[in-house]
């Protein structure tokens, strides 16, 4: 069994996957009288001939160290998780090799920052730590096969 650590997630880091979703330093532009600032355009939804959903998943709760087994991917379409809770979780990704996950990081998401995982990205399953959460997830819904899923060896994510 391999073992890897939690990591602070940033942008720069987390680019080869997708998108980190929180504000900039600064807004793109006031609205609503000056009373809103508006972070506009995050990440771009990746929906090839579908069209972009909105739904809740509400996921149970992992405790660390984590044994992460399963992988999966999109390859039609992005996928956006926002954390609906004060909580922060775990995003597990992992690199293309060939059509199979490659070594994957694991990155501690802070309470009120979400991402958005590119199409084709291996990601394992929502992960909040400690205690149920509610994640607002932006996704594809349309024809085709949008869901591959891969077990691996375990994967103990520590902190």
């Amino acid at each position: 069994m391999s073992k890897i650590r939690m990591q602070p997630i940033t942008p720069e880091a987390f680019a080869p996957f997708g998108d980190v979703l929180t504000p900039r330093e600064a807004p793109s532009k006031m609205i609503n009288a000056g009373r809103c600032e508006r972070h506009h355009a995050l990440a771009t939804v990746e929906r090839g001939d579908g069209e972009a959903i909105i739904s809740i998943f509400r996921s149970e709760p992992v405790s660390l160290p984590y044994d992460c087994t399963l992988l999966e991917r999109h390859p039609l379409g992005s996928q956006a998780f926002v954390p609906l809770g004060p909580d922060p979780w775990l995003s597990i990704v992992a690199p293309d090799e060939g059509g199979r996950p490659g070594a994957p990081l694991a990155f501690l998401v802070p309470a009120g920052m979400g991402v958005n995982l590119r199409a084709g990205v291996w990601h394992g399953v929502l992960t909040p730590l400690d205690r149920a959460a509610d994640f607002l997830v932006v996704d594809r819904e349309g024809g085709g096969v949008n869901l591959e899923e891969v077990a691996i060896a375990p994967v103990t994510v520590e902190a």
